[in-house]
């Protein structure tokens, strides 16, 4: 009962420090985003950035002892969230380094045995998309997969781009705007028939939706802290044994030579923690995040005409929304919300050059709504939370509908497989 009663007193306070630490801070619905550290995740951290200093990798005294010891606790933590052994996990800076080490690392190690290109999709992050124009200028044939108008690419697609030449395929699990999940279990099993390797940055899935290394058949994986209520700046890659992967990076040989430099300590014990926490808690807080999701999107179609929504609605994260509202700018939008911080997405328009390449590459006909925002509730959303927003969203559409601040059309459409120029 005291343990119980001690986790709810942390949750509390985490809400209450989120929400209501100033009068004037507007609701958070920006998880997606990022995520506040959770009070329970930055208690086992602290010690680490003070008493406890000793260098993980300095076993010789019992201070570089009892870190490495944590060290290694946090990377059982992560592993056990997705089924895997630790030694099969690299703590990095984040899933950004995560992805950059396994489509570089995977890519150049089997470029040796006659492997050359590549397939991913259009609206993969930035963080997968860049390092794949690198590589194309060392020689890989870069293919991107189009998406389908709810936001999922086609198997069929897949299986046309797939040679015997193809090294990697990486495919994301969620996407980072829209939310959408896609078929990764099955993308795994197609990329291996095809002798490939299947690698996903699973940023947004990893501690929100149920991910299995081993059913899934995944190859890499990549992860980040600070999207499961951790510490910014440490994330991890899974790299299945036996897995050829040459490093980006040289230094002093730490993390078995794959990622260099000294491991942080109270970052990796806050990213463990806040696995341990994801894990334990996954479905309860699946279905919370779905019932606030799922009221938020009633209030507003019943209260508002024309709302569109991105991508698929039933094959996305719980707490995810991207919605389109029809004559209704976007900077207009977001910047009459006062009262709530979220994120938009900006309309396909041929007059704008700050166009969101993942919309964009939605297929939609000329009628498609220009103000697009993302709402992403978490953990410390409560269901005030959702009546207040809801409330605010609904009276400036309304108001902006009212005094004609429209945006434009498009028929933009995205390729159906295309290789970069």
């Amino acid at each position: 009962m005291a343990v119980k009663s001690k986790l709810k007193v942390y949750i509390f306070v985490g809400a209450v420090l989120l929400s209501t630490k100033m009068d004037a801070d507007p609701i958070y619905l920006d998880y997606q985003a990022s995520t506040p550290v959770d009070p329970r995740v930055l208690e086992p951290m602290l010690p680490y950035f003070t008493k406890e200093c000793g260098n993980p990798h300095s076993t010789t005294h019992i201070y570089g002892i009892r870190a490495h010891k944590a060290i290694e606790k946090a990377r059982n933590e992560v592993a056990r969230v997705i089924n895997a052994e630790p030694q099969e996990i690299i703590f990095t800076s984040g899933a950004t380094e995560a992805n950059n080490l396994a489509i570089l690392g995977t890519s150049r190690a089997l470029k040796e045995q006659g492997k050359s290109e590549i397939i991913s999709v259009i609206i993969e992050h930035k963080s997968v998309l860049e390092p794949l124009k690198a590589l194309e200028k060392e020689g890989f044939k870069i293919l991107l997969l189009s998406v389908q108008k709810n936001g999922i690419i086609k198997i069929e697609d897949l299986k046309k781009a797939l040679t015997p030449k193809t090294a990697l395929v990486s495919v994301m699990a969620a996407n980072n705007e829209i939310g959408v999940l896609q078929p990764i279990r099955e993308i795994a099993k197609l990329s291996h028939e095809y002798g490939a390797l299947f690698h996903t940055d699973a940023a947004q899935a990893f501690g929100k939706i149920a991910l299995n290394v081993r059913k899934d058949q995944i190859d890499l994986l990549s992860l980040s802290g600070h999207k499961i209520y951790g510490p910014k700046g440490v994330g991890a890659l899974f790299i299945r044994k036996g897995i050829p992967l040459i490093p980006i990076s040289y230094g002093g040989g730490q993390e078995k030579g794959l990622r260099p430099g000294t491991v942080p300590t109270p970052l990796c014990v806050g990213l463990g923690k806040a696995s341990k926490i994801a894990q334990e808690e996954l479905s309860s807080e699946s279905q919370r995040l779905l019932n606030l999701r799922n009221k938020l999107l009633d209030l507003l179609q019943k209260n508002l005409t024309e709302v569109v929504i991105n991508g698929d609605l039933s094959k996305r994260l719980p707490g995810s929304l991207s919605l389109s509202f029809k004559g209704v700018d976007s900077h207009s939008l977001l910047s009459n919300l006062k009262g709530i911080a979220v994120s938009g997405g900006s309309a396909c328009t041929s007059d704008r050059s700050d166009l969101s390449y993942v919309i964009r590459a939605l297929p939609h006909d000329n009628n498609h709504p220009s103000a697009i925002i993302r709402l992403s509730i978490g953990r410390f959303t409560r269901e005030e939370d959702i009546d207040k927003a809801a409330f605010e969203i609904i009276s400036v559409v309304k108001s902006l509908r009212k005094k004609g601040l429209k945006g434009g059309s498009c028929s933009c459409q995205p390729p159906e497989i295309k290789e970069f120029k």
